[in-house]
């Protein structure tokens, strides 16, 4: 084997052409993306890269990819893959030959029902493109309405915030962050976000909306309406899947892969964003991620697995957010839990720890200031992956070290 192919130039993809010469591998390596850069972080996206104005943080730079004799494709969609020929597509029309190949193609942003593209005034976040457009808008006087409470939504609005802009979020559910993250979480970065004047509108019902010369216009199913200088669709992302489907691979939330990232073609692998795969910790749960940590532990995996280590997922999910001074963490999924104990840390600062109904511990949500509930996320997710059932009474003292109650 002398050729690996990966397609998809982000974190994932980047992380895995770097590891292969880590674990020794000779042959060629070809990196494929579609957008004009090398690989670059994407978190810094809705955060510091919005406000520093800077290229993107690149994952490596040019030169350490010639001296790992990477061969990086900039600007180069794929648009086919065959797997008899063991060949890809691009679509200049040249053919690139394989003996292992790697989708690492992440997931794009989902549109506005009705909005399909993205225009001057109605934008999404996904690109470094993306943040150089709206971070025009991003000043005093300018009026930025946010459409999802999610991370990404939350996170640009305390972005606009500290630039000055007045920022309103329109959310269709009851509550912002719904999605995985505890309600008493969630009340504190609305409340923090409202103390910085942001307005948060839920239970809002959106008709449509429409983009003028230099204003748009967001029709409210009450009847009312909102003007704004810009508006941002926050409303989740899809995996990027067509080019396995039309290789004829399984698709299911991703592409399907086992435990090892192979999909149903042994010399095909997928990795990051764009996969569903089957957690252990969780039963083999067949679950998809979007989160960086995720797109770094995949990508280094599947570099070992491209030669053929056969080591099966084994990290625990971890996410993570910081929204003017507060950090939230998450480790592991709290879907299934039956109880939950708080540990208070000090100064507002907290973890909720989710226990299954046989007192396995399976999540630990927590936010505080600065970095105040790192360490005991990063306790809580090693008491994870170990299977531990700690007693509800420990894990609510701060008596009890959560270091005794991994070694018990």
């Amino acid at each position: 084997m002398n050729r690996i192919v990966i397609v998809g130039a982000g974190e994932c993809g980047a992380r895995a052409a770097l590891g292969l010469r880590e674990k020794g591998y000779e042959g060629e390596i070809t990196l494929i993306g579609a957008e004009p850069h090398l690989p670059y972080e994407r978190p810094p996206l809705s955060k510091e890269g919005l406000v520093e104005q800077k290229g993107p943080k690149h994952v490596a730079d040019a030169d350490r990819y010639r001296s790992e004799g990477i061969k990086v494709l900039t600007d180069a969609p794929v648009e086919g893959i065959d797997r008899a020929a063991k060949t890809v597509r691009m679509a200049d029309g040249r053919e690139l030959s394989y003996d292992r190949l790697l989708l690492a193609t992440g997931a794009s942003p989902r549109h506005f029902p009705g909005q399909p593209q993205a225009t001057p005034l109605i934008r999404v976040l996904r690109t470094h493109a993306d943040a150089e457009a709206i971070r025009l808008h991003l000043a005093p006087g300018k009026v930025i309405a946010i459409i999802g409470g999610g991370f990404i939504g939350l996170e640009l609005a305390a972005t606009a915030r500290k630039l000055g802009a007045d920022v309103v979020i329109l959310e269709g559910l009851p509550r912002v962050l719904s999605r995985g993250v505890p309600e008493e979480i969630a009340a504190v970065v609305a409340k923090r976000h409202r103390l910085e004047g942001v307005d948060i509108c839920c239970n809002v019902r959106i008709v449509g909306i429409e983009a003028g010369e230099e204003r748009a216009h967001i029709q409210l199913g009450d009847g009312d309406s909102l003007v704004a200088d810009l508006v941002v669709v926050g409303i989740g992302a899809v995996p990027n899947t067509a080019l396995a489907e039309a290789a004829g691979l399984v698709v299911d939330n991703g592409i399907a892969v086992d435990e090892t990232l192979c999909t149903a073609d042994p010399n095909i692998f997928a990795a990051g964003d764009c996969c569903s795969f089957p957690l252990g910790h969780y039963g083999g749960r067949r679950i998809r991620l979007e989160a960086w940590r995720n797109a770094q532990d995949q990508g280094t995996l599947a570099a070992a697995n491209l030669l053929g280590a056969a080591e099966p997922i084994d990290s625990v999910p971890w996410f993570w957010s910081d929204q003017y001074d507060l950090t939230l963490q998450i480790a592991g999924l709290a879907e299934g839990a039956v109880a939950t104990v708080r540990r208070d840390l000090g100064d507002g600062a907290f973890i909720l720890f989710h226990l299954d109904a046989s007192g396995r511990l399976i999540s630990a949500s927590g936010i505080g200031k600065g970095n105040a509930v790192a360490r005991d996320i990063r306790l809580a997710e090693m008491l994870i992956a170990a299977g531990k059932r700690p007693s509800p009474q420990a894990l609510g003292s701060t008596e009890t070290k959560l270091k005794a109650l991994l070694a018990a």
